[in-house]
């Protein structure tokens, strides 16, 4: 550029540095200021849009940062305020990319209102965003998204997006010719590269190592998260393999002798955000089993999920991977234990009563429980989990052969608890009638959560009462979670945070199978031996594709005998 350029730019830096030192206040009231103007310099917006997105629009990657750092000296204090530097410059290189004339108004006008509502999951409800949560959003009906669009997620997002987004929209950015806008964009991102390569020289091994014991961080930080974890998504979906996989076209039913050739039946019920913490059984104070408690069961003390949200738990536990391989983008094209079971023989039908099977049950007969709307149990687009127990008695005796019957339940999906029970379940209170759980107490929260556990406490035993009126039948029942929950320990709520940092409330999950004699003398299963390997070893979702094979008699080169769960407690078996 020539002197006269640079004379142009010297002016243009003491006019805009002295108007941008010249406003004060809340950013929102900023914003509202310039909806009055009706005109902004583009530098300028690009100034305030850095710092409205990296802090207001940024609280819970801030709380995450203040909670976990320690200012033990010079270079921790020097690190902190450098993050803060930090922050504003990518920021300033974002917008000075997207401010455009035309369509850049436009997009940043679509990223206030993503941002505000991430600000509002991430610092409100303790959430992380990556490609799982976003897999999540886009999997989820509208029946589940609903339950989200509550008065206060509204008022957050109307006050910190709605508004400024329209005051953006009212406003007239003033660019400046051609030649001098791309010289202060050049300026920009030049005196940017100068700030944080100076950082990097100082501050270096602060931020690696902060970052190394604290990889959550990047998944907060908002507006750029939710970016990358929507290209991450797509990525993943684009690779994903569209021909179906056939992992084992030989499966079976192993032979059985003639003075045991009865019918096995699975009943196998996949349960929805109930946590271990909260059941009787486990040890939890409150009775919240108190039907199960009665029941010959088997429970198992230290169960854990494959994932922390339904997208990926519910196709890991059918799948032959476990949690470390198994890859959500391949199960829907790749052979599943229900699969493996239709190879066998086995008559199979899905109960669907919760938001879809997640590609599990895509090749098998499967029923929406909704569609029906029975006025007894369902109320506009969900039903409580009664509804599984319709006509279970009747489509047990239906089936004549091996079989598997699987309900999928709406358990104790959140933030909605207050409606996951009738009102003859609401024996614990206060109870939390609200979506906006964050403004609830603790105490009204767990309270209605237990009512949700006591719920699916009846249910349960009500489909083992199903299974006692078939003594002739070969009948196992299982229940697992697909994932438990936080209920607001650290101020963290619901579910679907990273596995690797998420909290123990949001993996460790009941398990519990319950046979009919007629199971356990036909399958040769010892039951007391279960119950050892009940309390004293740790399982997963890992091992339930394998035990359900075992259980089932079904031959296959992908079983695993030490993922078998009834390896070492069956009599005279070979599985």
């Amino acid at each position: 550029m020539g002197g006269e350029n640079h004379g142009l730019i010297l002016i243009d830096t003491m006019q805009m540095l002295k108007k941008f030192a010249g406003w004060h206040g809340a950013i929102p009231a900023c914003l509202s200021r310039l909806g009055s103007r009706w005109h902004i310099a583009s530098l300028e917006l690009i100034l305030w849009l850095s710092v409205y997105f990296g802090f207001t629009l940024n609280l819970g990657f801030w709380r995450f940062v203040a909670q976990r750092i320690e200012i033990t000296g010079g270079s921790m204090l020097w690190f902190a305020v450098s993050l803060v530097i930090f922050v504003f410059v990518v920021f300033v290189w974002l917008f000075s990319l997207l401010l455009v004339k035309f369509a850049g108004k436009a997009l940043i006008i679509f990223l206030l209102l993503v941002s505000s509502a991430a600000n509002y999951a991430m610092f409100q409800m303790g959430l992380c965003i990556d490609s799982s949560m976003i897999r999540n959003l886009f999997e989820s009906n509208t029946r589940e998204a609903s339950d989200f669009v509550t008065l206060s997620a509204f008022a957050w997002v109307f006050v910190s997006g709605v508004l400024p987004a329209l005051a953006l929209a009212r406003v007239r950015v003033e660019y400046r010719p051609f030649g001098r806008e791309s010289g202060w964009r050049l300026l920009f991102f030049v005196a940017g590269v100068v700030l944080l390569a100076g950082i990097a020289a100082t501050a270096g091994k602060e931020y690696a190592a902060f970052f190394r014991n604290h990889n959550a961080a990047r998944k907060l930080f908002n507006t750029f998260n939710y970016l990358y974890s929507m290209g991450r998504y797509y990525q993943l979906r684009s690779q994903t393999k569209r021909v179906f996989v056939q992992l084992d076209e030989n499966a079976r039913a192993a032979s059985r002798s003639a003075d045991n050739a009865g019918q096995p039946l699975l009943i196998f019920i996949v349960g929805e955000t109930a946590r271990a913490a909260n059941f009787s059984l486990q040890g939890y104070e409150r009775d919240t089993n108190p039907l199960l408690s009665r029941q010959e069961l088997v429970y198992f003390r230290d169960a854990h999920s494959c994932g922390t949200a339904t997208a990926v738990s519910v196709p890991c536990m059918f799948s032959h991977q476990g949690r470390k391989k198994f890859k959500v983008d391949d199960a829907k094209y790749t052979q599943n234990l229900l699969d493996l079971l239709i190879l066998g023989g086995y008559e199979i039908l899905w109960l669907e009563n919760d938001d879809g099977c997640k590609g599990v049950c895509e090749r098998v007969p499967t029923e929406d429980m909704t569609k029906p709307g029975d006025p007894r149990h369902c109320e506009k687009k969900y039903c409580r989990d009664e509804a599984l127990l319709e006509g279970l008695a009747t489509r047990v005796r239906a089936m004549r052969g091996k079989a598997a019957i699987f309900l999928h339940a709406m358990g104790s999906h959140g933030p909605s608890y207050y409606r996951r029970y009738p009102e003859r379940f609401r024996r614990f209170t206060p109870t939390c009638d609200t979506t906006d759980i964050q403004n609830c107490s603790r105490e009204a929260i767990i309270n209605t959560y237990d009512n949700t556990i006591l719920y699916t406490d009846y249910i349960i035993s009500s489909v083992i009462d199903v299974a006692k009126e078939f003594p002739e039948k070969e009948i196992s029942v299982i229940y697992v979670s697909d994932h438990g929950e936080s209920l607001g320990e650290n101020g963290i709520y619901l579910h679907g945070l990273p596995y690797a940092i998420a909290p123990e409330e949001q993996k460790h999950v009941p398990l519990l199978f319950w046979f009919s004699e007629t199971m356990k003398r036909a399958g040769g299963i010892d039951e007391n031996c279960l119950r050892r390997k009940a309390e004293n070893e740790t399982v997963s979702h890992d091992d339930l594709f394998h035990s359900v094979l075992s259980l089932l008699e079904i031959e296959t080169k992908l079983y695993l005998p030490e993922r078998d769960l009834f390896h070492g407690c069956r009599i005279n078996r070979s599985l």
